[in-house]
């Protein structure tokens, strides 16, 4: 099993900057990629951005400009920077660690708060 802890959320101001933190443990030599996911009040869990062990990185549309996920496998973390944060992107936000070879599994962490207001 891999466990996966959030943190690095909480309030920020419009325009301002955050960086969220997710420490992977457990059986982490299962994990292929990781990814971050969102979700606002009202609306479904949607992709922010994904890296595999490779490096190579998959951001959704209209995320890239202002999202920037990044990866130290040496101490098993993923990272995702926030830059010019607005309002819409309050969201609880997800860690994500997936196994793409073998047997499929995935993993999710408890998910953190983000919240942009003045």
């Amino acid at each position: 099993q891999v466990q996966l802890v959030e943190s690095g959320g909480g309030l920020v101001q419009p325009g301002g900057s955050l960086r969220l933190s997710c420490a992977a443990s457990g059986s982490i030599f299962s994990i292929s990629t990781m990814a971050w996911y969102r979700q606002a009040p009202g609306k479904q869990r949607e992709l922010v951005a994904g890296m595999a062990p490779s490096g190579t990185t998959n951001y959704a549309d209209s995320m890239k400009e202002r999202f920037t996920i990044s990866r130290d496998n040496a101490k098993n973390m993923v990272y995702l920077q926030m830059d010019s944060r607005k309002p819409e992107d309050t969201a609880v936000y997800y860690c994500n660690a997936r196994r793409n070879y073998g047997r499929y599994d995935e993993w999710w962490g408890q998910g953190i708060q983000v919240t942009v207001s003045s």
